[in-house]
């Protein structure tokens, strides 16, 4: 939990997961998972610098608390326990009995509604084909949205019957939408159209289905024999083949199975009023496998065949009629082909896990997809033209109001567990609802389809308004960015502003809010998406702004309500309140940036708008005259002039800039304590005790290069830090250390460290009044120190990637390129640019279609409303050496990079590139759906693409992504339990975090990818490796479904699942896996890459271990080669390189080549770590047990040589590796290690950890114990060190 973990009950709840689309008797986490024991206090603290997901740094628990509405004044005991009656409710069985089935049993919780069973009903095998029906119990019929537990009567045992309902056109709707996507529930065209949430995955490929619950699949006779280790010859090391096809592998279950061949709404639709009158709701229109042309009425009674033909209306049933309740029942009595092929499709659906169905929370998109027929879809097309997204599905006319809808959720009740889990809950459904409706109205915009509010005024400056969401584009309107960077200005601002939403949403202050907010780029424009602000088209800006400004500071207002509301954000968000001077020389006060507008809605709610300044500038893109940045900055020749001038910080830098102050104060703070410490000898003050608990932060602080294994700097900051607190400002010197350690490090309090900045210094237009001079210095010099720390200390640490900067630019020339161009021509431009970019044809020429030059004659007077559009054939004159001209030029204005090519041959050759790489990049930057086919980029004689290549332009969507805050805690909380090696704690707190984020998220969210791939690593560390294949697989199927599939963390997820099917004895999944995470590390980022060391040393172990010798070698001293490359000849990855080599020639008998590789290794390790160390002692007797081999294989030789066949030669031991020797070189390449606890150990580590526990009931904090007592068992347990 958040913010206060000691008024949590003993148990934590086990939340219901969303059982939607899952197959019976499955749930999503695998397992029931424990209750956790939180007595301990929450340990964020001590992981402040180990939050793995989203860089949540350190937490203010108190802060937190009283944002999240959790302070002490919660209602005490009472609301503790009703929480607890809330949490613990434990799963029931029913059962459910359908007509036409046997009665069965069905599992489940009294927090469930009534609905989630139908869901459930509509997704099993059985019953799949129902949808309009109602549960009742003794005759009773139960409330859809009523929860079980409120069901009186409801219990253990209990009969639901499934009794049929009579239909309404909205459930007849329903009905033919549902069939449609049971028989489409295979199909992966909506997965390659980008719609409804589908998205594609093939992990079942290569595991041939699921993996199991036991993890091991039936063998027959000796598992090394049916193994096919030879890798396709693309994978090989050194192999220069890309080849494409292979990303998206033949999945045999997509191999259509035809139940019909068409399924559309009939032409006579609607029913005229003497049918409706009959009780005739809609009309279809089928044509059976068997090509049996039919109609069908859906009634109020069911569904049944009609009189009527293509041109002749005849309603009356038809004899016989076949009336049936469901539309399936009704097709399997009149095809015996549609019987057939759906029981059997139905089968396949439910075998399918259930990751590779749930619909994801946002749109995934696939840049390659092969061509898929286009066949008649009646739900498709009727979507079409219903504008279905943004209406409450299947009820047309009823827009939703998603301003009203986003706000409402961000005011519900927050007090406890189960109320937060309700909104986070409630938030995340609108913001991914808003964020579809979004995009979808902005590719309406941009493709013309929907009316201007302005039609009068020129296409660039055109605002739109549909489904209740106001649409703007991202060009200077009114010269409103003139003095900032016009258009440039105009693009980089929505981002800003999104950002800012991002920040205040997440700091989330009851009654602030902001605007719904989603920023579209879609064939070279950019579209901002906003919710509307009640009453806010009614009235003029200028009435309606009541804080801040609207013409960037020359006029600005002020408000108390908004001042009080800011200041709640002013701690998290590092925003300074200060004075600005209005147009009258008056002071005005603010806390946030003059940009930032505060307006009261026709709601009566405070809204603030406009948050692209919410972060500081960034200095080094900010020339300012009479303004020097520091010698760092200069040195690489900043500040440098930037296309505009809204270049700002980004939030995860100013909170390491934070960090790195905090730690600077504190050692500091430590510094003239041992000054003090040193000129006094007294021992008995209150200061002695400080500056001995400061020497040793300082000593602490001055080692971190030694202990950065272990505790950071921060938590020994930490320790001084509550040394200071102790004092509570009583004694001078105290006092006195830390106002000047205050003063040092720029913090805006004289007795704390609290640094904030001033968002609008350096900003045009806005002055401050001459009181507050001294204040804006100070702010000054910390931007500058800002601008600094960027350049210094965290640049360094980034890799510059050569290919990212070169499709940057590429995306930048194609943005404006594609503006140019209409619609008919999209991809003839598309392909023409691609060719320019990447073709070694050198001519390439655009042809532009026939029929496109006939309408140019026709309509040549037309207007055309699509924003910036017109009859442009000016994309059709770019050549590919007048692009490459202009990437190296934007590569310098932008980047201030100086490349040398002057085209994509050269590039290749100059810096390693491959083609395919960049094709990726372009394609997912820009949006650009390819057809899946081997492309030959360098013929000199034709180009590479075609207009047919070029299958679709996606939009590329940023939107906010609101957090799951408890489970993210829960999750923090669990890995710093895993790293102080509480291994249970840690997997019993990610398991529930598990369930929270399921409860918020639904089944499919990239955080619930991450707590799967540790919750893996944990069952792993603790043995149990079926569970932990069980949790990798899910991790897998999930990546590539949220993230993509040949997304980097998808790599790493095979990786990992691949290691795990090898330690469950499932030696050629692990291969197939392996293969394929490095047949698209290739594709992702080539062979040249450190990464690749880390999968060629899995993939050549796994080889070794099946005595493929000579490719194993192959692998590894590619392995070592990168090694070698990257981490220097002195590196310890190098030194387990040459081990794994050698032992390769150990076991090929080439003991001269091992020994060469091990001394290697030995040389290593002696001048690092020593001879001493373990590792050196190990290489050393390896040594030793080689060369008695080479000499016993030299005298066998020798003696052969001598005595020819007559020899007597002593049997050598040439042993072929265990696996389990094999699995632990995999163990430590993967950085888990396993360190063997002898008895005594053991009772040591009980007795410490029952110590503790006694101590943490009786309320001692974590940092007393560790003062009390260290753990003295160092490294004796099993660690991993390497947790993601």
């Amino acid at each position: 939990m958040v913010s206060k973990t000691d008024d949590i009950p003993a148990s934590v709840p086990k939340c219901k997961v969303n059982t939607l689309d899952l197959a019976e008797g499955e749930t999503l986490d695998g397992k029931e998972t424990t209750k956790a024991s939180l007595k301990d206090p929450c340990v964020c603290g001590h992981s402040a610098d180990t939050s793995v997901m989203n860089g949540g740094g350190a937490h203010n628990h108190l802060e937190e608390s009283k944002q999240d509405g959790a302070g002490d004044t919660d209602g005490g005991e009472d609301s503790n326990e009703q929480e607890v009656i809330v949490i613990q409710d434990t799963g029931f069985t029913v059962k459910i009995q359908a007509p036409g089935t046997e009665p069965f049993d069905l599992q489940v919780s009294p927090q469930e509604m009534v609905q989630e069973i139908h869901q459930v009903l509509m997704d099993r095998e059985d019953t799949c084909h129902r949808t309009c029906f109602s549960l009742q119990l003794d005759g009773n019929v139960l409330d859809n949205f009523a929860e079980l537990k409120s069901i009186e009567g409801l219990q253990e045992g209990s009969l639901l019957k499934v009794v049929e309902e009579p239909y309404t056109v909205r459930e007849a709707r329903i009905h033919v939408r549902h069939i449609r996507d049971l028989l489409k529930s295979l199909d992966p065209s909506d997965a390659y159209n980008g719609v409804d949430c589908n998205s594609l995955s093939f992990l079942s490929v290569f595991t041939d289905g699921d993996l199991g619950d036991s993890g091991k699949r039936k063998k027959k006779g000796s598992e090394l024999e049916q193994i096919d280790c030879t890798p396709p010859e693309h994978i090989l090391p050194g192999s220069k083949e890309r080849p494409l096809v292979p990303l998206q592998p033949q999945n045999k279950d997509w191999k259509p199975l035809q139940c019909l061949k068409v399924l559309t709404m009939s032409g006579w639709n609607p029913p005229p009023g003497n049918r409706k009158m009959h009780g005739d709701l809609l009309y279809l229109y089928m044509v059976t496998v068997e090509e049996r042309h039919i109609s069908i009425t859906a009634s109020t009674r069911g569904f049944y065949l009609n009189q009527s033909t293509t041109y002749t209306f005849n309603p009356k049933p038809a004899n016989p009629s076949f009336l049936s309740h469901s539309l399936v029942e009704l097709l399997s009595q009149i095809s015996p082909a549609f019987k057939k092929n759906f029981t059997s499709l139905q089968k396949k659906r439910v075998q399918r896990h259930p990751f590779e169905r749930i619909a994801t929370p946002f749109q995934v998109y696939s840049w390659t997809a092969p061509m898929v027929d286009h066949a008649m879809d009646c739900v498709r097309a009727e979507d079409a033209y219903t504008s279905r997204l943004g209406y409450e599905e299947h009820i047309p006319g009823q827009t939703r109001d998603w301003n009203e809808e986003l706000q409402t959720t961000r005011e519900l009740a927050r007090k406890n567990l189960p109320e937060r889990l309700l909104r986070e809950r409630a938030i995340f459904k609108v913001h991914s609802d808003f964020a579809a409706a979004a995009t979808r109205g902005s590719m309406a915009v941009i493709d013309g389809n929907v009316m201007a509010i302005n039609p009068g005024e020129e296409t660039r400056m055109q605002m739109f308004i549909w489904n209740n969401i106001f649409f703007s584009l991202g060009f200077d309107v009114r010269d409103h960015y003139r003095e900032l960077g016009g258009d440039a200005a105009a693009h980089a601002a929505p981002t800003n502003d999104l950002n800012g939403v991002r920040a205040y949403g997440a700091v989330d202050v009851e009654g602030l809010y902001t605007l719904g907010t989603v920023v579209v780029d879609y064939r070279g424009y950019r579209v901002t998406a906003q919710s509307i602000i009640p009453g806010i088209l009614e009235r003029e800006q200028e009435q309606s702004v009541i804080y801040g400004s609207i013409d960037f500071g020359k006029t600005v207002v002020s408000h108390g309500k908004y001042l009080d509301l800011l200041e709640k954000t002013s701690r998290p968000l590092k925003v300074q309140k200060h004075n600005v001077l209005n147009e009258k020389d008056e002071a005005v006060e603010l806390c946030s940036s003059v940009e930032c507008k505060g307006i009261i809605g026709n709601d009566g709610r405070h809204y603030i708008l406009d948050l692209l300044r919410t972060f500081p500038p960034d200095l080094n893109f900010l020339p300012v005259e009479g303004e020097q940045l520091l010698p760092e900055c200069l040195k690489q020749g900043f500040p440098r002039q930037h296309r505009h001038r809204l270049a700002c910080l980004r939030q995860e830098l100013i909170e390491a800039f934070v960090e790195h102050r905090y730690l600077l104060f504190m050692k500091m703070a430590a510094l003239q304590l041992m000054q003090q410490k040193a000129h006094k000898d007294t021992t008995n003050g209150p200061l002695a005790h400080v500056a001995t608990e400061s020497q040793n932060g300082e000593c602490l602080l001055e080692g971190k290069a030694d202990v950065e294994d272990g505790i950071s700097g921060l938590a020994q900051a930490k320790q001084l830090a509550e040394s200071l607190a102790a004092d509570d400002g009583s004694d001078p010197k105290s006092r006195e250390v830390v106002l000047n350690a205050c003063k040092a490090v720029g913090s805006i309090s004289n007795t704390s460290f609290d640094i904030r900045f001033n968002p609008d210094i350096f900003s045009p237009g806005v002055r401050f009044p001459e009181d507050s001079v001294d204040d804006i210095q100070k702010q000054k010099q910390l931007l500058k120190d800002a601008a600094a720390f960027l350049v210094s200390c965290q640049i360094p640490s980034l890799r510059i990637g050569i290919s990212e900067l070169i499709t940057r630019c590429a995306k930048h020339i194609f943005k404006t390129y594609l503006q140019g161009v209409e619609l008919s021509a999209l991809s003839a431009a598309v392909s023409h640019f691609l060719n320019c970019f990447l073709s070694s044809f050198p001519d390439a020429v655009a042809h532009l279609p026939a029929d496109e030059l006939v309408s140019r004659r026709k309509n040549r007077k037309r207007r055309n409303r699509v924003p910036g559009g017109g009859d442009n054939t000016a994309w059709a004159s770019l050549t590919p050496s007048e692009l490459w001209k202009n990437i190296v030029s934007e590569a310098q204005s932008y980047y201030h990079f100086t490349l040398h090519c002057e085209s994509a041959d050269q590039v290749v050759e100059e810096y390693g590139l491959q083609k395919i790489t960049l094709l990726r990049e372009i394609s997912i930057k820009a949006g650009i759906q390819i057809l899946i086919k081997e492309y030959n980029f360098d013929s000199r004689h034709k180009p590479t693409f075609t207009e047919e290549d070029i299958l679709n332009i996606f939009p590329v969507v940023k939107h906010v992504n609101p957090k799951a805050s408890d489970a993210f805690h829960f999750f923090q909380s669990g890995q710093a339990k895993v790293q102080q090696g509480f291994l249970k704690e840690g997997c019993e707190l990610i398991n529930e975090a598990l369930n929270l984020f399921n409860n918020v998220y639904g089944a499919m969210h990239v955080e619930i990818c991450a707590c799967l791939r540790l919750l893996a690593r944990l069952n792993y560390i603790m043995g149990d490796h079926p569970e932990a294949l069980s949790n990798q697989q899910k991790a897998v199927l999930m990546s590539e479904r949220v993230l993509g599939i040949e997304h980097p963390n998808t790599i790493q997820e095979y990786m990992h699942l691949a290691l795990y099917c090898f330690a469950n004895g499932q030696l050629s999944t692990a291969l197939k896996l392996l293969y394929r995470a490095r047949y698209l590390m290739l594709l992702v980022c080539g062979e040249d890459h450190p990464e690749m060391a880390l999968l060629d040393s899995n993939i050549g172990l796994v080889l070794h271990g099946v005595m493929e010798y000579d490719l194993s070698l192959r692998f590894l001293e590619n392995a070592l080669a990168i090694n070698s490359k990257y981490h220097g000849p002195r590196s310890l990855k190098l030194a387990l390189s040459h081990h794994l080599v050698a032992r390769v020639y150990e076991s090929k008998a080439e003991f001269r080549s091992a020994l060469q590789h091990e001394k290697e290794g030995y040389t290593i390790y002696k001048n690092q770590v020593g001879e001493a160390h373990e590792k050196t002692k190990e290489s050393s007797e390896y040594l030793k047990y080689l060369t008695q081999q080479a000499v016993a294989l030299q005298r066998t030789m020798n003696e052969i040589y001598k005595n020819g066949s007559n020899a007597s030669i002593m049997p050598l031991k040439f042993t072929a590796p265990s696996m389990a020797s094999v699995l632990e070189q995999l163990n430590i390449i993967n950085g888990i290690i396993f360190i063997p606890l002898s008895q005594k150990d053991l009772e040591n580590l009980k007795a410490e950890v029952q110590r503790r526990q006694q101590l943490q009931e009786s309320g001692k904090s974590m940092e007393e114990l560790s003062e009390d007592s260290p753990l003295q068992l160092e490294d004796k347990i099993p660690m991993d060190i390497n947790i993601d």
